[in-house]
C-alpha cells in the first residue's frame, strides 16, 4: 500500500473558458482545498484545476474520486505530462485495478519517458507496474535508475521495501523503509509500514513505537489509533507483573475511548467492543463489560462478537435466557459462527454448570 502525504494549499496558473471565448485565459488565483470545489463550478473544464483536485485527492488517498478528476482531465488533454502522470498513478494505486489498468498504465509511464527520460515519477510509476506484474527484476532496474538520478528520492525506497516484503526478504524490507523515513521523517506510512512488519513477528514493543510516531504525525489516522490500541492491548497480555499489566492496559484503553467517538461506526463499534473485552476477560468487571458491549452494538447492530461476548456475559451472571437471546443474534447473523452455537448448546445441555472461565472469542 502506497501512501503519500497532501499538501493542503498552494498557488497555481490555471486556465479558464467561457462560451463567448474560444482562446484560454490565465487566470492567477489561490487554490485551496476548501474552494478547489467552487472554482471548478466556474470553470469545469479547466485541466489545471481539475490536476490540483486530483493531486489532492490522491494525496489523501480518494482514489475513486481522484479517478473522477483524472480521467477528466485525461480525456480533455491527453498531451499534458500531468493529466498522463495523475491518470496513471490513480489507475495503479486503485484497490480494485485490473491487469489491464496496470499495463495501461505502464504504457502511458513509457509513453512519457519518450519525451521526458530522466522524469523520476514515471520512472518510478514503470517500476510499480512491474512490481504489480511480479516482475521484480524489472521493477528494481527502474527503481535503480531513479536512486542513480537522485540517492535521496524517497519512495524509491519505499517500492524497495514493497518488493523485499512481497519476496520474503524481511530484513531488507525493514532497511529501505528505514532509509524512507529517515529521508522524510514526516512520513508517516513508512512507520506504519514498519509498525506492521515488527507486529506480524511477534516484537510488539518496537510495532508500538512506530504506529506511536505513525500516530503523532496523523492523529486523525482511526486506523493507526486502533492498530495501536490492539497492539498495547497485546503486549499488556504479555507482561507478568499486575502493575505493568495495568499499565499497559490503560494505555490502550485511552486509545479505545478516543476510538469510541469516532463519527466511523466501525471505529467506534471496535473501540466500544475492546473496551468491553478488556473488562471481561482481563479486569473481570462482568457489568462494565455488558455496558460497553451495548455500546458497540448501538454503533453497529450486526457486530457478532459483542453480541457473543454479551451472551458470555449474561451467562456468567447466570442471566440464561438473555445469554441464550444473545447467542441466537450473533448466529441470526453469521450461522456459521459455531462457537455461539456451543456454547448456547451448553446452556441448553447443562444448565446448572458454572462456566466462570467461558471461552471467548475477539
Amino acid at each position: 500500500m502506497k501512501w503519500v502525504f497532501a499538501t493542503v494549499f498552494f498557488s497555481l496558473l490555471f486556465i479558464g473558458t467561457t462560451s463567448c471565448e474560444t482562446e484560454e485565459k490565465v487566470v492567477e488565483q489561490k487554490i485551496t482545498a476548501s474552494n478547489i470545489d467552487s472554482l471548478l463550478m466556474a470553470h469545469p473544464d479547466s485541466v489545471s484545476l481539475l490536476i490540483w483536485r486530483g493531486e489532492y485527492r490522491f494525496k489523501e488517498h480518494l482514489y475513486d474520486l481522484a479517478m473522477q478528476d483524472a480521467a477528466k482531465a485525461y480525456r480533455l488533454d491527453k498531451q499534458n505530462t500531468k493529466t498522463k502522470m495523475l491518470f496513471s498513478d490513480v489507475l495503479i494505486n486503485r484497490a480494485v485495478r485490473s491487469p489491464q489498468d496496470v499495463a495501461n498504465a505502464q504504457a502511458i509511464y513509457k509513453e512519457v519517458l519518450k519525451k521526458e527520460k530522466n522524469n523520476l515519477r514515471a520512472l518510478l510509476g514503470v517500476a510499480k507496474t512491474y512490481t504489480y506484474q511480479q516482475d521484480f527484476e524489472k521493477s528494481f532496474d527502474y527503481i535503480n535508475k531513479v536512486l542513480r538520478a537522485d540517492r535521496k528520492y524517497r519512495d524509491a525506497y519505499v517500492l524497495k521495501g514493497t518488493n523485499y516484503l512481497a519476496m520474503g526478504r524481511i530484513d531488507d524490507a525493514k532497511s529501505s523503509y528505514e532509509t524512507a523515513v529517515s529521508l522524510d521523517s514526516k512520513f508517516y506510512e513508512g512507520y506504519f509500514f514498519l509498525a506492521n512488519i515488527y507486529e506480524a513477528e511477534g516484537n510488539d514493543l518496537l510495532s508500538i513505537q512506530y504506529f506511536k510516531n505513525a500516530l503523532e504525525i496523523r492523529p486523525s489516522s482511526s486506523e493507526i489509533r486502533y492498530r495501536l490500541a490492539v497492539a498495547q492491548q497485546r503486549y499488556a497480555d504479555s507482561k507478568d507483573s499486575l502493575e505493568e499489566r495495568l499499565e499497559e492496559l490503560e494505555a490502550a484503553q485511552v486509545q479505545y475511548r478516543v476510538l469510541s467517538k469516532d463519527t466511523m461506526d466501525f471505529y467506534a463499534n471496535r473501540g466500544y467492543f475492546h473496551l468491553g473485552f478488556i473488562q471481561q476477560f482481563l479486569l473481570e468487571d462482568i457489568d462494565s463489560a455488558v455496558f460497553y458491549y451495548n455500546k458497540a452494538l448501538q454503533e453497529e447492530p450486526r457486530h457478532v462478537e459483542s453480541w457473543h461476548n454479551l451472551g458470555i456475559c449474561y451467562d456468567y451472571a447466570g442471566k440464561k435466557t438473555k445469554a441464550l437471546e444473545s447467542f441466537a443474534k450473533a448466529l441470526n447473523y453469521n450461522p456459521g459462527y459455531t462457537i455461539s452455537k456451543e456454547h448456547a448448546d451448553s446452556i441448553r445441555l447443562l444448565p446448572s454448570v458454572d462456566r466462570r472461565v467461558p471461552k471467548s472469542k475477539e
